[in-house]
């Protein structure tokens, strides 16, 4: 997680307090659990299959670019929800003033930095963060995941486009893109999880000498260790899926890298908000790699994987000046099909 808490203004004269890194160095011990469990940083590099349609699998191979979503408009609403709600709603139950040692009026500017950063990020950043979803890939799966076709890729009648991660060699520290594995649980170890978070925080606070106009410090990491779990868990019943998730988080983006990548597309559900990443480096996000290093492999889905349909896909190859991918397409075996009606 960034740790850029701005550092307060010096005085001249001696300051007595802690400087805002120190006590931000202090809150640092509550990130370790995700650091421990972060493959990408401690240098696995997976393969990640994007299942989806045929029609967008033509749209990433002529443009060279994905379409991240919004959570707001995507069926993990609720998973992405459940984070942010239940994290809040056990900070607003916690006795600031009895568990961390507070008088009424510190806990209560401590309140208002909690909340103004919950209500920011609310009305200025969650509608701009933007999720890819992936799925692990084992290198001598050419079938694919019959769930995940049945789920995300038409019934089978789409598409996976399956991506090397090896081919980043380079991570760039405070890159807006973070590429996380999904953490599964129950309900309940969730809510345990939370919970033992903000204990754990308010234990940090009860050790006291944080000044007031300082508050800020730790209500920042409060608030990001729920975002990061919110961002990156999900119910244990949708384990199977082995879900990655590539996330723009628009308060790292302060260089603006991405914001001109915004964008919309009108569907079914009326105007949903998109972010168009190219798949190509991008000085102070992606490091260096190509196009053709990075896309491992094409699956097509169990319920058009004939030769007619290969012959097809081989020819918007073709179309697209991209012959040299045709050695990369696979037909899934999976016997699903498209059942007839009786």
């Amino acid at each position: 997680m960034s740790q850029e808490i701005e550092m307060s203004s010096q005085p001249s004269q001696v300051e007595q307090g802690p400087t805002a890194q120190q006590i931000s160095d202090r809150f640092s011990p509550l990130y370790e659990e995700f650091q421990q469990n972060d493959l990408w940083m401690k240098g696995e590099r997976p393969l990640l299959a994007h299942y989806t349609s045929v029609e967008t699998l033509e749209k990433i191979l002529k443009n060279e670019e994905l379409w991240l979503s919004n959570p707001l408009f995507m069926n993990d609403l609720d998973e992405m929800r459940f984070g942010l709600t239940r994290g809040k709603a056990f900070f607003d139950q916690t006795d600031l003033e009895k568990t961390c040692g507070l008088d009424s009026a510190t806990a209560a500017l401590l309140r208002t930095d909690f909340n103004n950063l919950y209500s920011e990020y609310e009305s200025k950043h969650a509608l701009n963060v933007y999720v890819l979803c992936l799925s692990m890939h084992a290198a001598d799966n050419t079938d694919g995941i019959l769930s995940m076709w049945r789920a995300y890729a038409n019934n089978g009648a789409g598409a996976a486009v399956v991506f090397d991660t090896g081919a980043i060699k380079t991570l760039i520290d405070d890159s807006p893109l973070v590429l996380t594995q999904v953490r599964y649980a129950s309900t309940a170890d969730r809510l345990q999880w939370l919970e033992r978070k903000v204990a754990d925080w308010c234990a940090i606070v009860a050790k006291g000498n944080i000044p007031q106009h300082m508050l800020y410090v730790p209500a920042y990491w409060l608030f990001h260790v729920i975002l990061g779990f919110a961002l990156s868990t999900k119910h244990i019943g949708f384990l199977e899926e082995h879900e990655w998730r590539l996330i723009y988080m628009p308060d790292r983006d302060r260089n603006k890298l991405l914001t001109e990548k915004f964008d919309y597309i009108v569907g079914s559900r009326g105007v949903e908000p998109k972010l168009k990443l190219k798949i190509a480096p991008l000085d102070g996000a992606i490091s260096q790699f190509s196009f053709s290093e990075i896309l491992h492999s094409i699956l097509l889905g169990p319920s058009i994987s004939s030769p007619l349909a290969s012959a097809s896909v081989f020819r918007m190859l073709e179309k697209l000046n991209k012959e040299y991918l045709k050695s990369k397409v696979h037909s899934s075996t999976i016997p699903l099909r498209h059942a007839w009606p009786i």
